[in-house]
């Protein structure tokens, strides 16, 4: 009797693409070992010498000049901190959704290295949304704790909150960036990205006064960016002023971005990989 042979399915023969994903976080994390020393002072110092420069320096100069009452009765550091924890979720979108991607679709060409073998470009991308949050979690974990160290937090759970906030506030840049970069043939373009994108949005968007002094009709353009509803969600996490339904549109603002970044982001990578 004559064995009937079952072919394998597709989804059996290819790996899958969540495993797919992992083993390019995994290369991600291995480079990365090789060159995160010199990381380490933009990472800890800088926000350790920012903070004291600006949180006790022109802090002590805001505090007893009496303008905590427009800042909540809080003090300049406490009000500082965690608007730059925010920023700092959003410049380290910007520095690992850039020049990295273009690197390595241009100049080093390690996607196509890894599209020669069973990776596919999806796979591709989601491994490297996965380094990206653990750039950011490594980033501003590192800057919490500087901030911790001057006593910003009023409790524990702020603390903690106020990271994921950070972390939030990173991917809803990160994806939508590394989208674009990977449209991107050359980095002349990430010039203008970061002087009139990120820039402005560090010093207008809260992060070092509150938005009401701002003229009014800058006030609404501030609210719709990203990085007013990090700093906000940020500074009420981590002093514990958050109102629960200002909280659920920062959240929902922050997420739907880095959602629809995501999406973007499996479609470009898709179609420069694969064109």
């Amino acid at each position: 009797m004559a064995s009937v042979s079952v072919p394998r399915s597709r989804t059996s023969a290819e790996p899958r693409l969540l495993r797919s994903a992992t083993h390019v976080l995994e290369y991600s994390l291995l480079a990365y070992r090789r060159s995160f020393r010199a990381s380490l002072f933009s990472s800890f110092v800088q926000p350790a010498l920012f903070l004291a420069a600006m949180g006790l320096g022109l802090g002590g100069i805001v505090d007893r000049s009496g303008a905590t009452i427009s800042l909540g009765g809080v003090s300049y550091l406490a009000f500082l901190a965690p608007g730059l924890l925010a920023s700092a979720g959003m410049q380290t979108a910007f520095s690992v959704a850039t020049y990295p991607i273009v690197a390595a679709i241009n100049w080093v060409r390690t996607y196509f290295a890894m599209i020669a073998t069973p990776l596919t470009p999806r796979a591709i991308a989601l491994g490297e949304m996965a380094f990206m949050v653990f750039r950011l979690w490594m980033v501003t974990g590192i800057f919490s704790m500087v901030a911790l160290a001057f006593g910003v937090y009023r409790s524990p759970g702020g603390f903690f909150l106020a990271w994921a906030a950070a972390i939030l506030t990173g991917l809803a840049f990160a994806t939508p960036v590394a989208a674009y970069s990977a449209t991107r043939k050359n980095a002349e373009s990430f010039n203008a990205l970061f002087r009139f994108g990120m820039t402005p949005l560090f010093l207008f968007s809260g992060t070092f006064f509150p938005l009401e002094r701002l003229p009014a009709f800058l006030q609404p353009v501030a609210w719709l960016t990203p990085l007013y509803h990090g700093v906000a969600l940020a500074r009420g996490f981590a002093l514990g002023t958050l109102d629960p339904a200002a909280g659920v549109v920062h959240i929902a603002y922050l997420a739907i971005l880095a959602g629809i970044g995501a999406i973007a982001c499996l479609v470009t990578f898709e179609r420069r990989l694969v064109s």
